[in-house]
């Protein structure tokens, strides 16, 4: 590992456990990840395998017990026992995350407006009218149609892609450098899921944006990803180049996830071919 990355995230021997003693679990064991700017590194693995709790380390989102060991490295910044008040600097602005479900991120009762103005003018010393331009650019940036008219509406007013759309906009509003996207297609059709993937490689590309890719289909990391690394029960066994995992896996445990995927071209079969194995005791997580 380097010593650090501009505009991106090195995490180095990272560890989380709750509970002590007798109740100690342990989610997260020596995970070693850089994530550098301008490039989009995936985290593949089953449910309950560390990925999303990995993201929440990274942005100082863990539930109340939770105990960090290792170092999570920021602008070469440590991350890891930084204040609370310092820690909510860089969250929201210079670290984003989008979730699964758009609307853990949107407030219902709130139009689009009030949700991105706000959020901008929490972080920054904006005026109202910057804060708005701002969001209208956000809004037009991920191709949400009718910007104007998007901002005076209520999130139930949108489908669920383009709902995405809006919540990548709002993790966009402060400009980040690390933005970290944790199944965001999962609830998605396929069509719109496609659209939302090429918008990712497009804002990465363009604006140089470190992104932490977090899902359980290689099928989507081998289109998207530059890196994948594989996680297993709390580890990473395995990464490297998408290329060289896709293609010439060396742990069992990735040749099985890509033995999972169907087959291009074939009848879907609606049986569920599963992995051997079983993560941490007492994980339980969404991805």
């Amino acid at each position: 590992m380097s010593a650090g990355t501009s505009g991106g995230v090195v995490i180095s021997g990272l560890t989380l456990a709750f509970g002590r003693g007798e109740t100690r679990r342990d989610i997260l064991r020596g995970i070693d990840l850089e994530v550098p700017a301008g490039r989009i590194t995936g985290l593949a693995g089953e449910s309950g395998s560390g990925k999303t709790m990995t993201g929440l380390a990274v942005c100082g989102l863990l539930p109340a017990g939770a105990h960090l060991g290792g170092s999570i490295r920021f602008e070469g910044i440590e991350l890891i026992g930084l204040r609370q008040r310092a820690m909510n600097a860089y969250r929201g602005a210079r670290i984003a995350m989008i979730f699964q479900d758009p609307t853990a991120s949107l407030h219902p009762m709130l139009t689009i407006e009030a949700q991105l103005v706000d959020h901008y003018r929490h972080h920054t010393r904006a005026s109202r009218a910057a804060a708005r331009a701002r969001a209208l650019e956000m809004l037009g940036l991920v191709a949400v149609p009718h910007p104007q008219a998007a901002l005076r509406k209520y999130p139930h007013q949108f489908s669920g892609g383009q709902l995405q759309r809006i919540a990548i906009a709002s993790a966009l509003m402060c400009e980040p450098s690390v933005l970290i996207a944790d199944e965001p297609t999962t609830a998605l059709d396929v069509t719109v899921q496609a659209g939302i993937l090429r918008l990712l490689r497009r804002l990465c590309d363009e604006l140089g944006i470190a992104i932490v890719l977090i899902t359980h289909d290689l099928g989507v990391m081998s289109a998207l990803a530059d890196t994948i690394a594989v996680m297993r029960a709390g580890e990473i066994v395995e990464q490297g180049d998408r290329y060289q995992i896709i293609t010439a896996p060396r742990h069992p445990y990735t040749k099985a996830l890509i033995d999972a995927l169907p087959d291009a071209g074939s009848i879907p079969d609606t049986r569920t071919r599963s992995v051997p194995g079983q993560g941490p005791a007492g994980i339980e997580e969404a991805s």
